[in-house]
């Protein structure tokens, strides 16, 4: 034992020289650049970060890209910004893609492999060096620039936009952290705080200095991608954001507006008055019932349960519920992008849940179930078990609790309920389809839509629940408001996310099947070109979407 401890500590007090040399060195002027010249002949890096999928095929792209462009129109003036590598892989072949469809297109990047890992300068510049030789390959057909090189010119940005810029290192930390509440002390918030300011002033630099007409980036809430998204915003650039989901050869949009913020209001006012089709409602029925079965249908590559439904009877009694109204609460994993920022009346989703379970402690005439989502099985941060234990280290008999990795099926408890309670879990939405009165509390996308409950701060959130507990049958959804809530439902699920090629996580997979050749060619300009146009910044117009669709 006393040999391999000390084995042990010379290990780690090597690992801990190396890191200070490295330390050291990556402050020093041409270091990183004569060590890849030794060390990386071949060019290849051993790093987490890699972009394997472009060294190996940029070439067959680049002719592929080539030969589009001697048919294609001259288009706009793109910038197209990444970081990590998974997302760079993809954006590359998004700014080939653009590039073939006729713009001019700069793809702006810095070479991180992750988003929450501190790295010292050395490394994080022998990755830099990696990734321009990879997409030096890429030049004849895009701009790559990295903004780990580029001057930032600026030393300071406007108070205002530094501001945005804090904010979105806050949801960095809640998000990496899965928390709401963040002290901005922490090592993850000053982590992402340098980064994002650094980012910022170089990105603020390069846009002042080469105004492109739209600025295309991922997501646009967290890591650098929020802080491009605020620099486009605050220098009234379009600008394009866009996420992917669990639907293949699907891309979600939006213009001039962060996309995980999830703004239907266009969509719905194109189709609300949308009476499902025969074959429409047989899709949205099939995709209900897979989510209910625990199958994957189609195109979507997730499974919502853990096991098929048991029936209502069989829940009812694995949970020892009586005659008593049932009231089920289903919660959102804490610090997930679809909760950041999502406050109405509650200071977080945390003090929702406190705030309600307050409540229901005095409310043994009716029969509250917690169910706390089932993808924290999969999480770090504080779970929801937490939280309900905080305020009920014993709970009495009329509230019951389901954890995350339990057996249950919440759709077999939908089937039991008399009220839901949500914040902004898509379970909302499919309450409401099956006729359940649901009272929505946080800012989700299907809120206000003419079948949910939508009180805007806490005397009215208890007026409403109080009203509805005296006489819960008398509140059941409306026949109409079934329908509006299905016809939702099928716009969101299959509207709402566009036709696009290449997901990012099956990028690979995607390419093979859709190369750039066949999605510019005649049949796929026809399923995917509007989609393209969308990205450059032509107007998503719902209205004429829905004429089309």
């Amino acid at each position: 034992m006393p040999e391999y401890t000390h084995k042990k500590n010379r290990t780690s007090s090597i690992a801990t020289t190396k890191d200070f040399i490295k330390r050291v060195l990556g402050e020093v002027p041409l270091t990183a650049e004569i060590y890849w010249l030794i060390r990386h002949r071949s060019g290849t890096i051993t790093s987490r970060f890699s972009l394997n999928f472009l060294d190996q095929n940029l070439a067959e792209i680049c002719s592929q890209v080539e030969e589009c462009r001697k048919t294609s129109i001259p288009g706009k003036k793109v910038f197209l910004f990444s970081s990590l590598h998974n997302w760079l892989n993809h954006a590359a072949i998004l700014g080939l893609g653009l590039a073939a469809d006729g713009h001019d297109v700069t793809l702006g990047y810095l070479p991180y492999s992750d988003w929450f890992t501190p790295i010292n300068r050395f490394d994080l510049r022998r990755q830099n060096l990696y990734a321009q030789r990879v997409l030096k390959k890429a030049t004849p057909c895009i701009k790559p620039v990295s903004f780990l090189t580029t001057s930032a010119g600026y030393k300071s940005l406007p108070k205002d936009l530094e501001e945005r810029i804090a904010q979105v290192s806050r949801y960095d930390a809640q998000y990496t952290d899965q928390v709401e509440q963040v002290d901005e002390k922490s090592a993850i918030f000053q982590l992402r705080q340098k980064r994002n300011l650094s980012a910022g002033r170089s990105v603020y630099s390069w846009l002042m200095s080469n105004r492109p007409d739209v600025v295309i980036v991922p997501n646009g809430t967290i890591f650098e991608f929020g802080v491009v998204y605020e620099i486009a915003k605050y220098l009234k650039i379009p600008c394009v954001t866009y996420e992917f989901d669990n639907q293949q050869q699907r891309i979600w949009l939006a213009q001039n507006d962060r996309v995980m913020r999830q703004d239907t209001d266009a969509l719905w006012q194109a189709f609300n008055n949308k009476t499902l089709t025969n074959e429409e409602s047989e899709k949205i029925h099939t995709l209900f019932e897979s989510r209910k079965k625990a199958s994957v249908w189609k195109n979507f590559s997730r499974l919502w349960q853990s096991i098929p439904v048991e029936g209502v009877q069989q829940a009812r009694e694995k949970l020892g519920l009586d005659n008593r109204p049932v009231v089920l609460l289903a919660t959102n994993v804490l610090g997930d992008s679809l909760t950041l920022g999502r406050q109405i009346f509650s200071q977080s989703m945390q003090e929702w849940i406190e705030r309600t379970v307050q409540y229901f402690a005095g409310r043994s005439d009716v029969q509250l179930v917690i169910r706390i989502h089932p993808g924290e099985v999969l999480t770090h941060g504080v779970s929801m078990v937490d939280v309900v234990a905080n305020v009920l280290p014993k709970l009495p008999e009329h509230i019951h609790l389901i954890k995350p990795e339990e057996k249950v099926n919440t759709y077999d408890l939908i089937a039991a309920a008399d009220v839901g309670l949500v914040y902004t879990t898509t379970v909302g939405l499919e309450m409401a389809m099956s006729g359940v009165p649901v009272i929505v509390s946080g800012n989700t996308h299907y809120r206000g839509r003419g079948f949910t409950i939508d009180p805007v701060s806490w005397l009215k959130y208890f007026k409403e629940l109080g009203t509805i507990l005296t006489y819960p049958k008398e509140f059941r959804l409306r026949e109409e408001q079934v329908k509006i809530a299905w016809a939702y439902a099928y716009c969101f699920f299959f509207n709402f996310p566009r036709p696009f090629p290449w997901h990012l996580h099956h990028l690979k997979a995607d390419y093979s099947q859709y190369p750039i050749k066949k999605v510019f060619g005649k049949i796929g300009k026809k399923e995917y070109g509007a989609t393209f146009n969308y990205l450059v910044g032509e107007p998503l117009d719902w209205e004429v979407i829905r004429k089309k669709e």
